[in-house]
């Protein structure tokens, strides 16, 4: 696992706003912005997170999908 992870181009690779990104995948808004300006990073879950969310964004949205 990466020990960092650039949370913007992940985020605009997919084409998303922050807020966006925060309400499709369950984080608050406050916390993207945090991330992605440096003034916190994701810690080892997060990360574990965000690292399936950069290799398989579609396996993450059917597992977070409302049945």
């Amino acid at each position: 696992m990466p020990a960092k992870i650039n949370v913007k181009a992940m985020r605009q690779k997919l084409g998303m706003t922050q807020e966006e990104f925060a309400i499709r995948y369950g984080l608050t808004l406050a916390r993207v912005r945090d991330w992605e300006q440096g003034r916190s990073a994701p810690d080892g879950a997060a990360r574990a997170y965000l690292r399936v969310i950069e290799k398989e964004p579609e396996a993450v949205d059917r597992a977070l999908a409302v049945a």
